[in-house]
């Protein structure tokens, strides 16, 4: 698309703003997808319901401990970003 519409000049302007709009909605699409997971976590960490005990994490739900695998995943994140970044 992108060889098409600079080298080639294949797009008209119509075509290009068709373009430009679908990008900036799946964008504003993946925005309000996340945002609706992160609502819903917090409203159910927040104001947790009698069904599973008015507490927050539920009853029987083992917690991970933040120091172990989620770290590790987050440095396996942040080094493959930086790898590519750089």
């Amino acid at each position: 698309i992108i060889r098409e519409g600079t080298l080639e000049g294949q797009h008209t302007s119509i075509v290009q703003l068709g373009l430009r709009f679908g990008v900036i909605l799946f964008i504003v699409s993946e925005v309000i997808f996340f945002l609706a997971f992160f609502w819903a976590f917090f409203w159910a960490s927040l104001a947790p319901v009698p069904e599973i005990g008015s507490v927050w994490p539920p009853q029987g739900i083992e917690v991970l401990s933040a120091w172990e695998v989620p770290f590790l995943n987050t440095l396996i994140l942040l080094s493959s970003g930086a790898s590519v970044t750089w």
